[in-house]
């Protein structure tokens, strides 16, 4: 080996450990702060709102299996029954005991009160749960959730609301898992929430 070739070796070798002990240190960081759940966990969080039996739920509550969230109005023409008439087939296809559920977060508390939610939920599987709260309240989970949601004024003083469509799906811990995509049949969706049980 030439002098030349010799010198070359050291500043490639110096390069090689150092991209080595930045990957080292990139993945204990990264494990030491839960991976990419810390990223994604800026996606939901604490919440405390009111059931459709009119009793006080939590994050705490949803905890120890995965659950989904879905955030509509019980006055939305299309697109909020259609979800949760998809989620339902997704629970059906999952089997009756199995331990998931659902959040029908309502973007409109003001016309959504408990019981209004209790008997909209009632066309849909029981493991769907209806959640309304003040508006404050509402507004903050809205947030933590990223949801976009607004009033759409109409006539004679009425109005309708304009929503984001996500469905989250959440882990047994209550963390961000990804969008749930129920474009697909019953049974695939299905087989996706059976990994999280």
């Amino acid at each position: 080996m030439s002098p030349a070739q010799r010198r070359m070796i050291v500043p490639v070798v110096s390069l090689s450990l150092g991209v080595l002990l930045l990957a080292v240190t990139a993945w204990i960081t990264l494990r030491d702060s839960g991976g990419s759940r810390q990223g994604l966990s800026v996606i939901g969080g604490p919440f405390e709102l009111t059931s459709q039996e009119g009793t006080p739920i939590t994050d705490r509550d949803m905890r120890g299996k995965p659950f989904l969230v879905f955030f509509g109005f019980t006055n939305c023409p299309d697109v909020c029954p259609t979800a949760l008439r998809e989620i339902s087939d997704i629970f059906s296809a999952l089997g009756e005991d199995k331990k998931v559920s659902a959040l029908f977060i309502t973007v409109d508390p003001e016309r959504d009160t408990a019981a209004s939610l209790k008997d909209y939920v009632s066309n849909f599987d029981k493991r769907i749960t209806g959640v309304t709260g003040p508006r404050q309240a509402i507004d903050a989970v809205l947030k933590s959730y990223r949801v976009y949601a607004r009033k759409i004024p109409g006539e004679a003083g009425s109005y309708s609301m304009d929503h984001s469509t996500i469905i989250y799906l959440m882990d047994k811990q209550g963390r961000f898992v990804n969008a749930f995509n129920i474009n697909r049949t019953p049974k695939e969706a299905a087989a996706e929430l059976q990994r999280y049980l």
